[in-house]
């Protein structure tokens, strides 16, 4: 399988703190990566490098073979903030055109009403998202990032205040972008979400401490639960 990223002893500093000590992951294409670690282990720090934001001091980073700002230029990457970047003033459909018009993105009305329905946010395009719940307003910053057909989707803790009904929706859409090749890195410190993913990299500290899927991960730590698993992990690499 392709690969879509590759991160080989990636550091970053900012200041005297250490956000990337090192770190290397690999994340094949079309599959959902979860970066699972406490906050402030570097994960936000990590995929703003990927969405060319943040240059890194040292190591080598790759978004399918070229480098992460390369690949932003070209339009193949998407990324979802963790705090929703919309203009509460404006309607739905207002900030979905504005952000569309930033990417040059072509037949809006056909791509604004295909990503409020992959949302279920259709029946709220002419609300104003200063009326909108917490959950609704990510699904209206996911359905801003959906209208261009980026091959990788960045998602920084998407689902953080999001209800467990909307949570569940997401993650089947998720899935779904996933089953059409898109490759989809989320960054989460909740354990119940990172088995939805197929693969794991557990995070801490700036480094990548173990990679696998869920189980794999609960079978090499010896523990009944993730949780557990990585807090055994941890004490081991520590």
């Amino acid at each position: 399988m392709k690969v879509a990223v590759e991160a080989t002893d990636v550091r970053k500093r900012f200041g005297q703190i250490e956000a990337l000590a090192g770190l290397s992951l690999s994340i094949r294409e079309g599959e959902i990566y979860g970066l699972l670690g406490p906050n402030g282990s570097g994960k936000t720090t990590f995929i703003r490098c990927l969405a060319g934001l943040v240059r890194p001091e040292a190591g080598r980073l790759t978004v399918f073979g070229v480098g992460p700002r390369v690949a932003v230029s070209a339009g193949r990457v998407g990324y979802m903030t963790q705090a929703p970047a919309l203009y509460a003033e404006l309607t739905v459909d207002e900030n979905l055109r504005f952000f569309a018009a930033l990417q040059s993105v072509s037949e809006v009305d056909r791509r604004i009403e295909e990503s409020l329905r992959t949302v279920d946010l259709l029946d709220r395009r002419r609300s104003v998202v200063a009326t909108l719940s917490g959950g609704m307003r990510t699904g209206v910053s996911l359905a801003s990032r959906l209208l261009h057909d980026s091959r990788l989707l960045l998602l920084d803790e998407p689902t953080v205040g999001v209800d467990p009904v909307l949570r569940r929706g997401s993650w089947s859409h998720f899935r779904g972008l996933a089953g059409k090749g898109v490759t989809i890195l989320v960054s989460s410190h909740v354990m119940d979400e990172a088995a939805r993913c197929d693969r794991l990299g557990l995070i801490r500290s700036g480094v990548v401490l173990a990679e696998g899927s869920a189980n794999e991960l609960i079978r090499r730590a010896g523990t009944q639960d993730l949780e557990c698993a990585f807090l055994a992990l941890a004490e081991a690499k520590g």
